[in-house]
């Protein structure tokens, strides 16, 4: 029988009214809501000094609204709210269930965090060694002990630091007794996780044809009907605003990865193998789907902290604009000298010059540098105006992907306080999956024409730590034969000149029409860290839809966009 699983939460601070609007909207088996984001962890590493609670509390909140209904329907409520304290979130859930009246049972995944524990602190991105000590160390677990949780009869479920995708496939394990060798029905539903993760990513929120999707303002969040054999629909419950269509899925399919060998702890997916299918209305399925075993190690995501930072915005307007950046910045250094920051970052993209400055001392990136930057106000350039007061620096976490052995992780599974018998399974047998990946054929020669790229194509942009990751999609194989054979990295790198000093690896999806390609370095030391205007790279797949390429003159002149 089909597994509903539905999505409620893509990231801490989505909308609160989302679970009320799942429960209510339609019959669904499991509620589940993503909040842990990797700058999640060092929020609430910041909220935990302050004495606030280290879980996300706006859970609480959502399920104040569904706790009562899930339990009457029989709704199993899997959440990895839990952060950095799933046993105090479980607690709460139990103040909550009883200021109500209600007596679930309540799970909570521990284990993921080795905060304290000796590691191999070498970047797994970019091989350096970390010298600092961590705020926060936390292994990505899989969806096992989930599923253990549900097997022991738990309503909610608890966990702190698991794969987004976990949250699909730990439920997917309990409900069809999915084995570690059933590798081709665990990478579907890792797919399927990947998709609904983001709430209404996966149903027209930020999409690149936003035009065509209806009523976004009420934007529905998705369901994904899970099969036994790991395909999946991603639907969304009737009357609600937004779409599902193969270029909303394919979107979010290409949002934040890396290859197309999908790293997890359950599984390696292999998305350069999934076949996406038109079912009607907002449905589309998504199958074949192959499976490898997974990595005999887990990611672990450390955060430390920094130091501190501070930016100060002027704009500068009319003629000359560029010499007044120069004058500007010559009027700030010579109050406060650059070299006494240990990073100065300094962006002009008229009207705005941004500066931003980095210290391990508070003081020297606080107002000694915005006061300086204020104080050229009347011996500056002409037109002078900023958009930031003089104020105090903050302090900025750096996020730190390190590897550890999996036998050296213990989830342990705990049902109201309870500590139950848990091991993890042993690893299926290695197995790589046969792909066959002919080359794209030559698109050979044709009549172009000036367009921007987004006239042709959709894009989705993200960050991967301090990588980003930018998906370039099509609308069938002509397209994308030009695609691939237009679209290098040198081409990449021509359109978008900001690249230029970056490594960047592509990777071919035929199966999807698509493109993936890996900036490296272009986040820096990760969101929490980097001074750029737009740290998490959302908006830098819109950039290269902007950009102007040689497009195919019959392929433009086509009046549908890809769906």
């Amino acid at each position: 029988m089909t597994l509903r699983i539905a999505n409620c939460s893509g990231f801490y601070g989505d909308r609160l009214s989302a679970a009320r609007e799942q429960v209510e909207g339609g019959p669904i088996d499991v509620l589940t809501g993503d909040w842990l984001a990797e700058l999640t962890m060092l929020i609430l590493a910041g909220n935990r000094l302050k004495g606030r609670p280290g879980y996300a509390p706006t859970f609480l909140r959502q399920l104040e609204d569904v706790l009562g209904t899930c339990l009457d329907r029989g709704i199993k409520i899997v959440t990895n709210a839990g952060g950095l304290d799933p046993a105090g979130c479980a607690a709460a859930v139990h103040e909550l269930a009883a200021r109500l009246g209600l007596s679930p049972r309540v799970a909570h995944v521990t284990g993921d965090d080795l905060t304290g524990r000796e590691l191999d602190l070498v970047n797994a991105d970019t091989g350096e060694k970390l010298e600092a000590t961590p705020l926060t160390a936390n292994a990505y677990l899989g969806g096992r002990p989930i599923a253990a949780a549900l097997s022991a009869g738990a309503d909610v479920v608890v966990t702190g630091r698991v794969t987004d995708a976990a949250l699909v496939t730990g439920p997917g394990i309990w409900r069809y007794g999915w084995r570690p060798d059933d590798l081709d029905a665990l990478a579907g539903s890792v797919v399927a996780g990947h998709v609904i993760e983001c709430g209404c990513q996966a149903t027209g929120g930020n999409y690149a044809f936003f035009q065509e999707v209806p009523d976004l303002a009420h934007c529905g969040f998705p369901i994904a009907e899970l099969e036994a054999d790991g395909s999946a629909v991603i639907t969304k419950h009737p009357g609600t605003g937004g779409l599902v269509s193969i270029g909303t899925v394919t979107a979010q399919l290409l949002y934040e990865i890396g290859s197309p060998r999908y790293l997890g702890p359950d599984v390696v997916a292999r998305f350069d193998t999934i076949a996406l299918s038109d079912e009607g209305p907002d449905r589309v399925r998504i199958s074949g789907v192959r499976g490898e075993a997974p990595p005999d190690t887990l990611k672990v995501a450390v955060n430390y902290l920094g130091g501190y930072r501070n930016t100060m915005t002027l704009v500068l307007t009319g003629l000359d604009v560029a010499d007044k950046a120069r004058v500007a910045e010559e009027a700030i250094w010579a109050r406060v000298p650059r070299d006494s920051f240990d990073q100065v970052d300094v962006s002009f993209d008229p009207p705005l010059l941004r500066i931003t400055v980095m210290s391990p001392q508070q003081e020297v990136a606080g107002r000694r540098f915005s006061s300086a930057v204020v104080e050229t106000g009347l011996a500056s350039y002409p037109g002078f105006y900023g958009l930031t007061p003089p104020g105090n620096a903050s302090p900025y976490g750096v996020y730190w992907p390190v590897l550890v052995p999996a036998r050296e992780v213990d989830p342990e599974v705990h049902l109201d306080g309870v500590r139950i018998p848990y091991e993890e399974t042993p690893s299926a047998p290695d197995r790589r999956a046969e792909v066959p990946r002919p080359p794209a054929p030559p698109y050979g020669e044709h009549p172009t024409t000036r367009l921007p790229m987004g006239r042709v194509a959709g894009a989705r942009s993200g960050d991967k730590g301090g990588n980003a990751n930018l998906g370039v999609w099509v609308a069938g194989a002509e397209a994308y034969a030009w695609l691939a054979g237009y679209l290098t990295v040198d081409r990449l790198k021509e359109l978008l000149p900001h690249l230029d000093p970056f490594a960047v690896d592509r990777y071919e999806l035929p199966n999807l029409h698509a493109l993936n390609f890996v900036i490296h370095g272009l986040l820096g030391r990760g969101v929490a860290a980097s001074p750029r205007l737009d740290p998490q790279a959302k908006a830098l797949g819109e950039e290269l839809r902007a950009a102007t390429a040689d497009v195919p003159r019959h392929l433009a002149g086509r009046s549908e966009l890809p769906d």
